[in-house]
Parts: C-alpha cells; sequence; structure tokens
C-alpha cells in the first residue's frame, strides 16, 4: 500500500515538472524525501498540521478573549413589544450603536427560543433551514414584571421567562426556579455585517511550492489502487481559484450602503485579512461576520452530546485547553481523547440532575467552538432578582458558543425526565427513521471485494461456517474509474445475477456513492451536472474543483432543492444501470472531503445556491446528500420500501434520514473502547441509528481485540465489520477454529435479540429515544451512574458491561439503580442486586450482559442464515421479574421492510406479569403521532414496570380488552416456542394457557395445560410450546 502510494506521489510529481518546463528541478529528491517523510507520519497517526486549533481560527480566538461581565449590549427598553407567545425587542451595543433583533419565545412544547439577529444587515444572515420540522405551539402567558429592570413574562404551564433589561440577560425558569440562562457572564458577541475599508489587500501568485505541496497532499489523500489523474492542474486551475480577485461580479457587494462603525472591540483593518491556512487563502470576502454567547445550565454539573469527538462521553472543562470544535471533516485514523472536529457535527448539548433534564440546540450550520466551563451559581443569583429560587446545589455548567457567521438561534429544552426531553427534541428535529430489519442485522464490509467471484465467496464461506450475516457491501473500487453509479465491467460484468444470487440467499448489497463527480466529458453523471448547473461554484463563480478519489472532481451543491430532486432519480432502476430493488446506497466522503482542500475539505468561499459562502452551511453538505439519497431509494420503490443509507457525515435532524458510523477508526483497543462514548453521544443527540467499524478500519487487530470487537459489537446498534484496502482479509472464519466460534457466537447473539432492538428502534421512531443509552438515561437519580460511560444500557431492559480492555479477565460493573432493583445475568440468569457494583470473571468467551428486573423481552433462538428468513419462526419470552414479582414488554412485528405497518399491516404486542399470571394483549399498530402513542400508555406501562396490569387504565384507542384492540390486517405464521420466567421464587404445581376469542377477550376458546421445569437454584421457570399465534390474546397463569 505504501509503495502503490508513494508511486503516485512521484508519479504526480513528475506529471507536474513536465508540465512546468524550466521548474523541474526545483522537485528534486529533498521534496521528494519530504513527501515520503509527510506521508510516513500519515500512516502511523492523523497529520495534526493539517487541521486548525482554535489558536489558527481567528474568530474563535476574538471570542475567547473577551472578559466576562463587560458586556455592551442593553435591551433598549422602548423597542420591548408583547407578541403571541412572547416578545420582542432591539438589543443596543453601547460600544458602536450597532441595533439587533431579539425574539424570545416559551412554546406549549416545553421549548423555548431565543433568536438574536442583525436590525439592519447590508447582507442577509444564513438561518439554518429543514432541520427544525416540529410544529412550535404558542402559549399564553401573563407580564408578572415589567420595570426599568427586568421583564417577566410567566406562561400557562408555570414556565417564565425573565429578560433582564441592563446588560441583556434571559433567563429562563419554572416555578420560579432557575433553569438556564442566556448571556448571564455578557459574552454576547455578534460581528455586524460591514463594508471592507478601504483598498483589499494585495492578492499574489502562491507559486510553484504551493502548488507541489498542495498536491502531494491531494496525492496522499487517495491511498489504495487510485489511478493517477490524467491532468495535473496548474496553480490557478486548483480548487476555488486562489489568484483570482474576490467578488467581481457579486451583486451584494455593488450595493450602495453607508459603512457601519467598527464595534470599538477589535482592529477592523485586521478582521478583513485574507486568512491563511497553510497554503490555502480565505479571501474573507465578507468581512468578521461570527456570533457567540454563553448559555449556563443550572444545578447541572453533568452535560453531554456535541458529537463527534473521540472523547469522554460525560463534556469535560475547557479553561485553558482546546474547546471542543464542530466542523465535518475527513479525519485520518484520528486520535483518542480528543476535541478536535471529527465527521459529523451535531450542535446539542444536553445537561441533568435528578430533578429535570434540559437541552439547548445552538442551530448553526458554519463552523462552531464550544467552550465548557463549571462554577458555582452564587454569582449568577446575584444578577437575579430576590423572587428567584436559589439552587441547593450552587453548580453551573456555562457553554459558550462561537459561531463564524450565521444568526443565533437557540432552542432550550425543557423535561424532568430524559425521556421526556429526547421526544421533545425528536419531536422538534424531526422522529428518527424506522429501519428495515435487515439494517439492524450484521453488515460485512471491506475495501475492497475483489470482483463478482470474491463476492461470492465471501458469500458462501458465512453458509458454511454458519454465521449468519445481511448484508454485504462494496466500496469505491466496484465502480469504472470511481465514476459512482457505474460498475467496473472486468471485474463485476454481471451486477444484476450477482445480487439475485446474493438476494436468493435472503440477503441484500450496498454500493458506495460519494458527492463528488469524476470531471470526465465522456461521464454521463457529470456531463449532465455540467449542462444542468448543478455544481458547487468556487470563489470566482466557476465550477469548484478539488480532488477526491477519481482524481479531479466536482462537487454536487445539494443545498439546491433541483440538486436534490435531479439526484434522487439517479437511484431509479432505469437510471442506475445493473442495480436492484435489493441494493442500497453508503454516502461517504460527504463532509465533504476535498484531498487538496484546507483542512481536507472545501474551501470556505466557495459559493452554494442561494449566494451563501461554503462558510455559512459547511456542516449540513452530508446532510443534504444523504436526505437526497433517502429521498431516492423511497421513489425508487413507489414509497413501498424502506430505504437504508449509510453517511459518515451528519448534522442536528440526520436521523430522520438512515444511519452514521464513527468513521476511519483503527484497530486498538483505545478505538474499541471510545465506541462507548462516542456512539452514546451520538444517541443522547437524537441519532439512534450509529455504530463503530467492527475491529478498526485501520490496521490489523490481533484475535482478542477482533473477538471482542465482534462482542460488543453486536449490542450496538449498527453492526458492521469493515477494513482498509491494505489490512489483511477479516473474514470471521480466518482467525482459526477457536475464535470462529467465538465470532459465530457473537453474531448469533445479535440476531437472537434482533425482535428486541426491532421494536426498540420502532419505539425510537414515536419518542426519538436512544436505542443504545447511557445508565443515566433509565436512572436518573443514581448519581454514580453519570460518570460511566464503558457500560450501557440496549433499551430499557439490557445492560451491557463489554470488556474493552486486553487480557482483562474480570471487570467492576456498576448495576444501576436508586431503588431496590434486580438485574440477570444474561447467560446463566444469576440474580444480582442492584443499585452496586459486583466483579465478574471475563473469560473470553465471556460478555457481560444483564437482563433488568420488570421487563420482558423478545428473542428468536432459531439462528437463519439472514433475518429474513427468519420472519415466520417463533418466539421466545424472557420474563425477567422485579423485586415485588411483575415485568412488562412489548414486540413489534410487521414485514420487517416496508411501510405497510402504517397502514395497520402489523402487531403491537403487549406483555405483562403480575400475581402468577402472563398477558398478552395488543395495542393499536397504526398511531403515527407521538403524542397519541405516549397517551396510549406506552410511558406510563413499559418504561414503570411497578404499574400493574389491572391499574393501567388504557386510552380508549389501545382496544386491548375485548381483542379489538387487534385491528390489524397482518397476517402471520408466528408463534410463541416458550417462554422462561427469571426470578421466580416458588415452585409451580400447574402452568395452564387460556386463550380468547379473535372477537373478545371475555370469551375463553381454549384452554391448555404446559408443561415447565423450575430450576431451584436459578429460581426459573421454562414452559415449553404454548404453540400460541402471536397474533391471540392470552394468559398463562402459574399455581404455586
Amino acid at each position: 500500500g505504501v509503495s502503490r502510494v508513494l508511486d503516485r506521489v512521484v508519479g504526480g510529481i513528475a506529471l507536474y515538472a513536465k508540465t512546468m518546463g524550466d521548474l523541474r528541478l526545483m522537485v528534486k529528491m529533498g521534496l521528494v524525501m519530504t513527501i515520503i517523510a509527510a506521508f510516513a507520519d500519515r500512516v502511523i497517526t492523523v497529520d495534526k498540521s493539517q487541521f486548525k486549533t482554535s489558536e489558527q481560527s481567528p474568530f474563535c480566538q476574538r471570542h475567547r478573549n473577551l472578559e466576562k461581565n463587560k458586556s455592551p449590549y442593553i435591551v433598549v427598553k422602548e423597542s420591548v413589544a408583547f407578541v403571541t407567545g412572547g416578545l420582542t425587542a432591539t438589543l443596543l451595543n453601547q460600544n458602536n450603536n450597532v441595533e439587533l433583533s431579539l425574539e424570545a419565545k416559551l412554546y406549549k412544547n416545553s421549548v423555548a427560543r431565543i433568536y438574536i439577529t442583525e436590525k439592519k444587515p447590508l447582507r442577509p444572515r444564513h438561518e439554518v433551514e429543514d432541520v427544525v420540522v416540529g410544529e412550535l405551539i404558542d402559549q399564553e402567558y401573563t407580564v408578572q414584571n415589567n420595570n426599568d429592570v427586568h421583564i417577566m413574562l410567566k406562561y400557562e404551564d408555570k414556565k417564565q421567562l425573565n429578560l433582564k433589561l441592563e446588560p441583556f440577560m434571559l433567563t429562563v425558569l419554572e416555578s420560579n426556579e432557575i433553569i438556564a440562562t442566556v448571556n448571564g457572564d455578557g459574552l454576547l458577541k455578534f460581528e455586524h455585517s460591514r463594508n471592507r475599508p478601504g483598498q483589499s489587500a494585495s492578492e499574489g501568485g502562491e507559486g510553484v511550492w504551493s502548488y507541489v505541496s498542495s498536491a502531494a497532499s491531494s496525492i496522499l489523500g487517495l491511498g489504495g489502487e487510485q489511478e493517477p489523474a490524467e491532468d495535473i492542474p496548474s496553480d490557478d486551475e486548483t480548487a476555488a481559484g486562489d489568484d483570482a480577485e474576490p467578488g467581481e461580479n457579486d451583486e451584494t457587494e455593488k450595493e450602495q450602503v453607508e459603512p457601519v462603525v467598527n464595534d470599538g472591540e477589535d482592529d477592523d483593518d485586521k478582521l478583513w485579512d485574507e486568512q491563511m491556512f497553510k497554503t490555502h487563502k480565505d479571501t474573507n470576502k465578507y468581512g468578521p461576520q461570527s456570533v457567540g454567547v454563553d448559555v449556563s445550565f443550572h444545578n447541572m454539573e453533568h452535560i453531554y452530546g456535541l458529537p463527534e469527538h473521540s472523547d469522554s462521553f460525560l463534556l469535560k472543562t475547557t479553561t485553558g485547553g482546546e474547546p471542543y470544535r464542530l466542523y465535518n471533516l475527513d479525519v485520518f485514523e484520528y486520535d483518542l481523547d480528543s476535541r478536535a472536529a471529527l465527521y459529523g457535527s451535531v450542535p446539542y448539548i444536553v445537561g441533568m440532575n435528578s430533578r429535570r433534564t434540559v437541552g439547548v440546540l445552538w442551530l448553526n450550520s458554519a463552523e462552531t467552538w464550544v467552550d465548557v466551563e463549571r462554577t458555582s451559581d452564587m454569582p449568577m443569583f446575584s444578577k437575579l432578582t430576590s423572587f428567584i429560587k436559589n439552587s441547593p446545589d450552587p453548580i453551573r455548567a456555562q457553554v459558550h458558543w462561537m459561531s463564524e457567521s450565521g444568526v443565533i438561534d437557540i432552542y432550550v429544552i425543557l423535561g424532568k425526565k430524559p425521556k421526556e426531553a429526547m421526544t421533545t427534541y425528536g419531536t422538534l428535529t424531526g422522529l428518527p427513521a424506522f429501519p428495515p430489519m435487515f439494517a439492524l442485522a450484521y453488515h460485512q464490509c471491506r475495501w475492497n471485494y475483489n470482483d463478482e467471484e470474491d463476492v461470492m465467496s465471501v458469500n458462501a464461506g458465512f453458509d458454511e461456517h454458519d454465521i449468519p450475516y445481511d448484508v454485504l457491501w462494496l466500496d469505491i473500487e466496484h465502480t469504472d474509474g470511481k465514476r459512482y453509479f457505474t460498475w467496473d465491467k472486468t471485474k463485476f460484468p454481471h451486477p444484476i445475477e450477482m445480487q439475485n444470487n446474493i438476494s436468493a440467499s435472503g440477503r441484500k448489497m450496498v454500493t458506495i456513492i460519494d458527492p463528488h463527480i469524476k470531471r470526465d466529458s465522456k461521464y454521463k453523471i457529470h456531463k449532465e451536472a455540467q449542462e444542468l448547473d448543478l455544481y458547487v461554484k468556487d470563489r470566482d463563480g466557476k465550477e469548484f474543483d478539488g480532488w477526491c478519489w477519481p482524481g479531479s472532481s466536482s462537487y454536487l451543491d445539494f443545498f439546491n432543492p433541483t440538486v436534490r430532486k435531479w439526484w434522487a432519480e439517479k437511484f431509479n432502476l432505469d437510471q442506475y444501470e445493473g442495480s436492484t430493488e435489493n441494493l442500497f446506497t453508503w454516502n461517504d466522503m460527504n463532509e465533504p472531503s476535498v484531498f487538496n482542500g484546507p483542512e481536507i475539505t472545501m474551501h470556505k468561499d466557495a459559493q452554494h445556491y442561494g449566494g451563501w459562502e461554503h462558510r455559512d452551511v459547511h456542516n449540513m453538505y452530508g446532510f443534504y446528500q444523504q436526505m437526497s439519497t433517502f429521498d431516492g431509494l423511497l421513489k425508487r420503490s413507489g414509497h413501498k420500501e424502506r430505504p437504508f443509507v449509510l453517511s459518515r457525515a451528519f448534522f442536528a435532524g440526520s436521523q430522520r434520514y438512515g444511519a452514521v458510523w464513527t468513521g476511519d477508526n483503527a484497530a486498538t483497543w483505545g478505538h474499541l473502547k471510545a465506541s462507548i462514548p462516542m456512539l452514546l453521544s451520538i444517541g443522547i443527540v437524537g441519532q439512534p441509528f450509529a455504530g463503530a467499524d467492527v475491529g478498526g478500519f485501520f490496521g490489523n487487530p490481533d484475535n482478542e481485540l477482533l473477538v471482542r470487537w465482534y462482542q460488543i459489537g453486536a449490542y450496538q446498534p449498527f453492526y458492521r465489520a469493515h477494513a482498509h484496502l491494505d489490512t489483511k482479509r477479516r473474514e470471521p472464519w480466518l482467525f482459526g477454529e477457536d475464535n470462529t466460534k467465538l465470532i459465530r457466537a457473537a453474531v448469533r447473539s445479535r440476531y437472537a435479540i434482533l425482535p428486541y432492538i426491532y421494536t426498540e428502534f420502532y419505539k425510537s421512531s414515536f419518542s426519538g429515544a436512544p436505542v443504545m443509552r447511557p445508565l443515566w438515561y433509565e436512572f436518573p437519580d443514581d448519581k454514580q451512574a453519570r460518570d460511566i460511560d464503558d457500560e450501557f444500557m440496549l433499551g430499557a431492559a439490557i445492560l451491557v458491561a463489554p470488556v474493552v480492555e486486553p487480557g482483562a479477565n474480570s471487570r467492576t460493573i456498576r448495576l444501576p439503580g436508586y431503588k431496590k432493583g434486580i438485574f440477570y445475568d444474561m447467560d446463566d440468569y444469576t440474580k444480582y442486586d442492584s443499585p452496586m457494583s459486583i466483579g465478574i470473571k471475563t473469560p473470553l468467551s465471556k460478555v457481560p450482559v444483564f437482563l433488568r428486573g420488570g421487563y420482558i423481552i423478545s428473542k428468536r433462538e432459531r439462528i437463519r442464515r439472514a433475518s429474513s428468513l427468519a420472519i415466520d419462526d417463533p418466539y421466545t419470552l424472557i420474563v425477567a421479574l422485579s423485586k415485588t414479582g411483575i415485568a412488562s414488554g412489548e414486540l413489534f412485528i410487521d414485514d420487517g421492510h416496508s411501510f405497510e405497518y402504517k397502514r395497520g399491516q402489523s402487531l403491537y404486542r403487549f406483555f405483562t406479569f403480575s400475581k402468577n399470571s402472563f398477558r398478552a394483549r395488543s395495542y393499536v399498530s397504526d398511531i403515527d403521532d407521538a403524542t397519541d402513542f405516549r397517551r396510549a400508555g406506552n410511558d406510563s406501562a413499559y418504561d414503570q414496570p411497578s404499574v400493574d396490569w389491572d391499574d393501567f387504565i388504557p386510552d380508549s384507542n389501545v382496544l386491548y380488552g375485548d381483542g379489538s384492540g387487534n385491528r390489524s390486517g397482518l397476517k402471520t405464521k408466528t408463534w410463541l416456542e416458550r417462554v422462561i420466567i427469571v426470578g421466580f421464587n416458588k415452585q409451580p404445581k400447574a402452568v395452564k394457557m387460556t386463550i380468547f376469542s379473535k372477537e373478545s377477550s371475555q370469551n375463553v376458546e381454549d384452554t391448555v395445560n404446559l408443561e415447565f421445569t423450575y430450576n431451584r437454584h436459578k429460581h426459573v421457570v421454562v414452559i415449553r410450546k404454548p404453540g400460541v399465534s402471536m397474533n391471540r390474546n392470552f394468559n398463562i397463569d402459574i399455581e404455586d
């Protein structure tokens, strides 16, 4: 692999030297050795010099250098207007007399919105679209106080907004208790739009040295078997045209507007300087336009979120160090314990304590830095009037948001418990897509499977070694010269036949389709995009030309609705030649990755649809590509089949369009361990469908590491093995029979609990709840659980405490709780009381997984080679009893792939156990609204296992008692094979099943005595072969 890349380096330099003629001697051995050294460093780890630190970000430094409690912003009292749902006002910067517009509202949805923008901007400020999709409902309020110090609005739901006038500060309260504060530390800074003072700095060519560095970087980034580009562009042809005079044809610049004086805090001339990073120039066409403000979480030391970072789950204090950075980047084999930017960005933070959960969404798609500090709340209370209640624990987390452009648009989400806040956030930004069953099973991927013969050999290998899998993936080498929507005619001459052969095994395939398009006049996709003017433009209005896998490439402007519609059409079977309805999509490199761009991404002064610079919209590029791809697969099936799309880049709202993953990880124990906090962070910001590449993308894992990775991956939401082109082959059967046996057991354990995982994703599609959850999500009162990020909950019922250290023969596990609880070892049903910490032995065959007392989970113990082949197989129910001998759970059943469940073609089964009686009833299956879903009793029942079935009074929509709840038209052959009751403390005398008629649960159709066994040491009852159809209402009663 190294030699192939170095060949490209030398070849690229030779091509360049040939082009330049008399400059050939400038690229002799010294330069070649420099490039080789740079590549060697990149192979070992990420080259940090390719990416900015906060000190290299001028706007970040301007914000970080602000002095606290020196805010120049005041509210102009005469401007305050009371409007529906809240108020508007003018903010005045006393240093420069620039006016800002403020709008503050508190909605019935328990969401407060604080919006600040320029009152008279010279050009529009960018505002994020397509993320907030939920309806915000205004509520009535009364003006409680209105004087020269503050204005208080009191709402119907007892929540309040308090506006302090001088200096400006906005506080969100409930029943006079302070919850969150905006600008409490006076760090508001809004760089107003202004005209360039005098002449711009002279712009000269950057010369051959700049080019060679850039070209070498682009070649180094290609790796693998990338063929050399046919033409190396000259310096004035590289991406974003570095020698061009900016804005010559820009209409906005021609507007004659009186210049606005500086804000009195910065040197105005300096703010307009062109910014250089390495050899790359940012013309800074519109000058300074950054925004920032501090937001405090009161009485909340524990805050989480801000993915994507390879850091702890609990956000760390950044004082004296680097802030968290949100700027989607293609980072090669990223460092651990780092707050540096990675592939996705969600500007959302969740704070929690025992009494409430608060979320803050900073809706801005530009480069963003975030400082975190924890401090005493007492100085803040001194700024507020005496009616504010003091916090019993005066600690607050202060978050300082800083973005390069845009507006200040803050959503504060209020909830009592994590579930409540999570549903509100999901409703606000869109609830997650419900994935098809195959997407939740095991995926096999590699860069690259060589040809059709290799594909079929791998497919057969899984069957031969009795390891199930559902999806086989093809990386970039399957295409014709990195031209997406094509096939290499030599390696993959019969793609439809290949896909049909795979689907005959009940399986699917995925191909990679990236956003960069090879600049080749004979390439149909490029030709159409060029003719229809669909590409991003450079700062001169020319097609942006950057380097990625195909060499010279242009990038589709997905911010343009016309582009998105055009792209979606490309997935039609008559457009994507060689595709079938069983082929799904992987969107990679969509940060976007530009090998010869600044920080391996697009120049900030590139131009997008609507006149926006790339700096304004960068973090949403991948969001829009995944949206468009999802729409394409949806339309391909006539809106009948649920799409599956994997994206590397993501933003708030991406959960509506499919899965994401943690990118180019490495085959190290550190990366295995880091996958837990990384995925917890992604889940807690509304994206439940996420995973990390099993085995690590880079490097070759040893046997122990690979086995442990398969074991942990089996309980994470997205389960895919993937590997780099230059790694050794990693099919599960290549590591010796003993390890194959362990990997087989891990994968089969995933397939066994697929019914439970599938049900959890169904519920998430209504509630927004993460499927992989931090312990505190289920146990917010357990203070010890708040710092734990090497364990997690899978749904509400399963606790996973994986082994993430080499040679670990034991580990300590926290069993969380705040009342008397029980957990059971999933392997042998050993009982452990909670809350407590336990030690457990962990030989390589042991995966520490526990069932939570009070819950019922569904399994399938007949493991097929693919999930689709088990559609009619019977179920096993495991009833894990609580301390009081009760439990509840659910099971969702449909066809596993279509939208027919929304049309009544599904079953939603609700199970309870109490008073020695197991009962199965039906929910109405076509409730589409999250509010109705919760009202139907879901939260009050399954999240509160102490609720007795007899005390559960359902909403009229549930209709379970007389059998009419099963209004489903789903015809299923599934039946109940086994019921395992764990924690049953008495020897049963008899077990009887009562089956009710389809018309009414009051009419008994049949009564059957059932066989059972009882383990008096483990207190486990196994009821064998009830044989009842899963669409019937029935009771199983135990006589003791």
